[in-house]
């Protein structure tokens, strides 16, 4: 296949990139570098099945010759981004999407959407299945990206019964790896850089919030399959079985890590913590049926990766 990857110079993006090349294909990769860093695809410049586009895809997308599939990856992911860009995070889940979906459909192609776990909110049910719709606070700090990206499904649904352009929503649960930024806003990033330094570990409120941990190679393998399969409707990928309180991750990445590191409670005086889920665990009946598909690694074995990676780009 000759794909197209917007957001390909992300965490996920530049993942997807590797699995893709790996399997044989040619990659288009896109990105306005906005949160996403050259770094994570320079391995890639020379090969001769990759290239690179700089571009804002909330503008009109031109790409020579046939594309078989369109994987939009484009948007800020984490709180800390979102904040920080609210408009170019609704942007990119509107007009981005829209402009995306109008590609695919011109070359005919396959479209596969990046949607999360955040479409569920802080939710009243739990774990969270593809059929339950969310407790979403639309003016609230976060509702930027719930919102961008409920939006953007539903845009996908549309071109989809309207146009019939072929069409896949993965809604991604927390993923964590190699080539996260470290100053990124997020749990696992946040604490590894901190253990590094020999810093307190910042745990926001009293961290009995939990979130379910990826790790990034099977959430890539889980976004493959998708778009390999005929699956039309959302399908939750992420690893239920990894589900830990931020107080516990914490502690456990202290440990493995090796460091002297203490846990501090903060109450952040940013809006960062506002409807923050209380509990997040995907149910991933629905992929495991469908895509024959569940998680392999196991939490302490990826948090190893992760801290490796970033004993070479923290600077202590």
């Amino acid at each position: 296949m000759r794909v197209l990857i917007t957001g390909a110079a992300g965490f996920l993006g530049s993942h997807l990139c590797d699995r893709f090349l790996r399997e044989g294909h040619i990659v288009i990769a896109m990105d306005n570098l906005i949160t996403g860093n050259t770094a994570n695809i320079e391995h890639l410049a020379g090969h001769d099945n990759f290239q690179f586009i700089k571009h804002d895809v909330t503008n009109y997308i031109y790409v020579e010759g046939e594309i078989d599939a369109v994987l939009h990856f484009a948007s800020p992911a984490s709180p800390i981004d979102y904040l920080e860009f609210p408009i170019p995070t609704l942007k990119v889940g509107a007009l981005g999407t829209h402009k995306a979906l109008g590609l695919a459909k011109d070359k005919s192609a396959r479209f596969l959407l990046a949607s999360t776990s955040e479409i569920y909110g802080d939710p009243l049910v739990h774990p969270q299945p593809e059929d339950y719709w969310g407790n979403v606070n639309p003016i609230g700090p976060r509702g930027v990206y719930d919102e961008a990206k409920r939006f953007a499904e539903a845009m996908t649904m549309a071109y989809h019964r309207y146009h019939g352009v072929d069409t896949r929503i993965v809604r991604i649960f927390n993923t964590y790896g190699p080539r996260m930024r470290a100053e990124d806003g997020r749990a696992v990033p946040n604490f590894i850089a901190q253990a590094l330094r020999g810093e307190p570990l910042t745990v926001y409120g009293d961290g009995s919030q939990t979130r379910s941990l990826c790790y990034v190679s099977d959430e890539v393998d889980g976004i493959y399959r998708l778009l390999q399969s005929n699956e039309v409707e959302p399908v939750n990928i992420g690893n239920p079985s990894n589900e830990i309180t931020m107080l516990d991750l914490a502690r456990k990445i202290i440990e493995l890590a090796g460091s002297q590191s203490t846990v501090k409670f903060v109450q952040p005086k940013d809006s960062r913590i506002q409807d923050d889920p209380k509990v997040r665990r995907p149910d991933i009946s629905k992929a495991k049926r469908i895509l024959k598909w569940e998680p392999k690694i196991l939490l302490d074995d990826g948090l190893r990766d992760t801290i490796e990676y970033f004993r070479s780009t923290v600077s202590t």
